[in-house]
């Protein structure tokens, strides 16, 4: 596994992939963290180009992102996150809404747990899902999925 680590106007943000693609994204100065193997070798410059889309989202520049992801998980929660990222920049659905969509009607919890497992938060938007009653929880804290909620929003 390669990886860089860099600093944004959101924190630290570690990336790390191989040849298949990004498997990580953790904003380090949320709640989610992630150890860095022995093995890992840090590659700065191979990151270069999704360092610079991350920079740009979270500055205002970029709406979407040219990446190559393989994030690792369940059918399941692969086939939540392919929903994710059909949720367009600056709108919101609910856990419920993104069930419905999905044909599992009444698994709004499963939808849930499926995108609280997303491990490439911003570049799969698992921010732009939401709780019926408000924002809903976020691996990078609450506080964090608001601003990035703001970031998009239309009235910026």
């Amino acid at each position: 596994m390669r990886y860089t680590q860099f600093a944004s106007p959101f924190g630290e943000i570690l990336l790390a992939g191989d040849r298949h693609g990004l498997a990580h994204l953790v904003l380090l100065d949320g709640e989610a963290s992630l150890e860095i193997g022995d093995d890992w070798q840090r590659d700065d410059a191979g990151f270069a180009a999704a360092r610079d889309q991350v920079l740009a989202y979270l500055d205002g520049r970029r709406r979407s992102f040219s990446l190559d992801l393989a994030p690792q998980g369940s059918d399941f929660q692969r086939q939540v996150w392919a929903a994710l990222l059909r949720i367009p920049y600056g709108e919101t659905r609910t856990y419920g809404e993104l069930a419905k969509r999905l044909g599992r009607d009444g698994s709004a919890r499963a939808i849930g747990a499926a995108n609280g497992a997303n491990p490439l938060p911003l570049l799969i938007p698992c921010h732009r899902v939401v709780a019926a009653d408000g924002l809903g929880s976020y691996s990078g804290g609450e506080a964090l999925k608001a601003r990035l909620l703001a970031l998009e929003s239309p009235s910026r």
